[in-house]
C-alpha cells in the first residue's frame, strides 16, 4: 500500500502521524511511504531520519493526497485538506465529527474513508488509541490550570498545593475516565484538595480505592455540582461521549457561583466541551474570560508537548496502521471488529451512531455499509 504522512497544518499542532521507527517497519512489509517535508520536525523528527529508513519526503501535501491510498495524520482535515482527499481514499486521524458539522457533511461529500482513532474501541470497553493523549492532556489540564491561577496570567493569585498555615486549592473534575484519573493524580500530587465527580458507581469505587485521601469522590449531578463552584478554584471538564457530543453539565448561569479568577479547563472542547461557555481555542491565543472565570478551552492540548505525545500517540496507532496496510481497507474491518468500531464514515455513508445522533443525520452499520457497496474497488486501489 501507498501511506502518506502530511505535515499537520492545524495552529500550533507539532505532532507527527507516523515515525521514522513506523517507517521502517512499512517499508520492510513492502508498502511505500511517502513522508512532507518537514512533517516530523515539531516532534523531533528530521527528514534525514524518516530517509534513511525508508521513507520518500515529498515537498507539497497535494502530492501526498494525490498518490496515496491511505492517508495517516493525527488532527482532522483542515479545510484544504478536504479539498484534497479523493474517493475511496483511507483517512486515519482524529476526527471527533460530533464537534463540527461542518466537518462532518465535509467529509461525507469526499466519498472517502474516514478511520477514527477516538472511537476505536475494543470488546472491555476501553479506548486504546484515545488513552495515550487523554493521560496526557489530564495531567497538562492541572499543569496549564496551576499556571492561569497565577495572578499574572489573571487568575485569583493561588497556589495549587498551598503551603503550611494556607490551604490548598480546590480543584473540581467533572468525569472519572482516564483524563479525569490523570487529572486527579498531578493535582493530588501537587497537593491540592481535589474532587472527582463521575456517575458510573464502579468507577467511583474504584477511583475511591486507588487515589490518596486529599481526593474525595462524588456522584455527578446538578446538585453536587453546584455546590461545589464556589469554592472550586480550578474546574477540569473531563466528560466522553465516544463518538458524540459532550453534555453541557455546567451552564453559564453557574457560572456566577464561581469567584472571579477561578480557572476552567475543558479538555472535553474535542467534543463540544462539557461547559456551556466553552469554545474552542489555540496555543497561541489559549485562554478567554467569561463573567470573570478564565477559560482554557485549547483543543489539541497534547501538540503543546509534541514529542511526548507522538511517541505515546504512535505506539497505540501503528499495530492498526499495519493491520490497514497489510490486509487493505476491505479484509481489515472483515477481520478486525476493534476496527469497525472505529469506521465512522464509509463512502458517503455514516457508520457510527453516536455521530450520526449529532446532527440527526442517517445511520448505516459498518458491515451493512460495506455489504451494499457495488463498488469496492474505487478510482484508487485499496488493497
Amino acid at each position: 500500500m501507498l501511506i502518506g504522512v502530511p505535515k499537520e497544518i492545524k495552529k500550533s499542532e507539532n505532532r507527527v502521524s507516523l515515525t521514522p521507527m513506523g517507517v521502517e517497519v512499512l517499508v520492510q512489509e513492502g508498502h511505500k511511504v511517502l513522508v512532507e517535508k518537514n512533517a516530523g520536525l515539531g516532534s523531533g523528527f528530521a527528514d534525514r531520519e524518516y530517509e534513511k529508513n525508508g521513507a520518500i519526503i515529498v515537498e507539497t501535501a497535494r502530492e501526498i493526497f494525490e498518490k496515496a491510498e491511505m492517508i495517516v495524520k493525527v488532527k482532522e482535515p483542515q479545510k484544504e485538506e478536504l479539498e484534497m482527499i479523493k474517493p475511496g481514499q483511507i483517512v486515519f486521524t482524529y476526527f471527533h465529527f460530533a464537534a463540527s458539522e461542518e466537518l462532518t457533511v465535509g467529509f461525507l461529500k469526499t466519498g472517502s474513508i474516514a478511520v477514527a482513532y477516538e472511537t476505536l474501541e475494543l470488546e472491555d470497553g476501553t479506548l486504546p488509541l484515545l488513552v495515550p493523549m487523554s493521560e496526557v492532556a489530564g495531567r497538562m489540564a492541572v499543569q496549564e490550570g496551576a499556571k492561569y491561577l497565577e495572578k499574572a496570567q489573571g487568575g485569583k493569585g493561588i497556589l495549587l498545593g498551598g503551603v503550611p498555615g494556607v490551604k490548598p486549592a480546590v480543584v473540581t473534575i467533572i468525569g472519572g475516565g482516564v483524563v479525569g484519573t490523570n487529572a486527579a493524580k498531578m493535582a493530588a500530587g501537587l497537593g491540592a484538595n481535589v474532587f472527582i465527580l463521575d456517575i458510573n458507581l464502579d468507577r467511583l469505587r474504584y477511583l475511591d480505592d486507588v487515589m490518596p485521601k486529599n481526593v474525595t469522590t462524588l456522584y455527578s449531578n446538578p446538585y453536587n455540582i453546584r455546590s461545589l463552584l464556589s469554592d472550586t478554584d480550578l474546574l477540569i471538564g473531563a466528560v466522553l461521549i465516544v463518538g458524540g457530543k459532550a453534555p453541557k453539565l455546567v451552564t453559564r448561569d453557574m457560572l456566577k457561583l464561581m469567584r472571579k479568577g477561578s480557572v476552567i479547563v475543558d479538555v472535553a472542547v474535542d467534543q463540544g466541551g462539557c461547559i456551556e461557555t466553552t469554545r474552542p481555542t489555540t496555543h497561541d491565543d489559549p485562554v478567554y474570560v467569561v463573567d470573570g472565570i478564565l477559560h482554557y478551552c485549547v483543543a489539541n492540548m497534547p501538540g503543546a508537548v509534541p514529542y511526548t505525545s507522538t511517541i505515546a500517540l504512535t505506539n497505540a496507532t501503528f499495530p492498526y496502521i499495519k493491520l490497514l496496510a497489510n490486509k487493505g481497507i476491505i479484509n481489515a474491518l472483515k477481520e478486525s471488529r476493534e476496527l469497525r468500531t472505529a469506521l465512522n464514515i464509509y463512502r458517503s455513508k455514516i457508520t457510527h451512531p453516536n455521530v450520526a445522533k449529532s446532527f440527526y443525520l442517517d445511520y448505516i452499520e459498518p458491515e451493512k455499509a460495506i455489504l451494499e457497496d457495488n463498488n469496492s474497488k474505487s478510482s484508487i486501489s485499496l488493497s
